[in-house]
């Protein structure tokens, strides 16, 4: 597998993981001494959450106050190799909402990451999240 699809595998699994409520396979995304920023619609910068106890509290948290089943749609990934085992990566996100039978764009945004090789596969080390609207 290139260095491109092992990243977008990588970005895919983050996003299965959490719509599924796979904690397990989430927090494998994730460096020991990861962290995560975010911001949400242009407000303050939430974080950094850093280490799989704070990334994964912020994640179970944030499921839990959800009642709907959320989809998060990973598009456009753009890999830059920043050295032997590390790149940074962008892509967009959708983030769907399905409730009652329904379908609705809840917000869109970007993801920034800054990834590592980690054996045979690619871990998050640093990821900023980018939403366009609150969620």
């Amino acid at each position: 597998m290139s260095v491109r699809e092992s990243i977008a595998d990588l970005v895919a699994r983050y996003a299965l993981a959490y719509d599924t409520r796979d904690w397990d396979a989430l927090v494998e995304c994730f460096t020991p001494d990861a962290s995560l920023t975010l911001r949400v619609a242009g407000g303050d910068l939430a974080g950094p959450f850093r280490g799989h106890t704070e990334i994964m509290r912020l994640m179970r948290d944030s499921a839990a106050a959800q009642d709907d089943r959320r989809r998060h749609v990973c598009t456009n990934l753009v890999v830059d190799p920043s050295g032997p085992g590390t790149a940074t990566a962008r892509s967009y996100l959708t983030l769907l909402s399905v409730r009652d039978g329904r379908l609705e764009v809840l917000s869109t945004g970007t993801y920034t990451d800054e990834v590592v090789q980690a054996g045979e596969s690619w871990r998050l080390r640093a990821r900023h999240i980018e939403l366009d609207l609150p969620y």
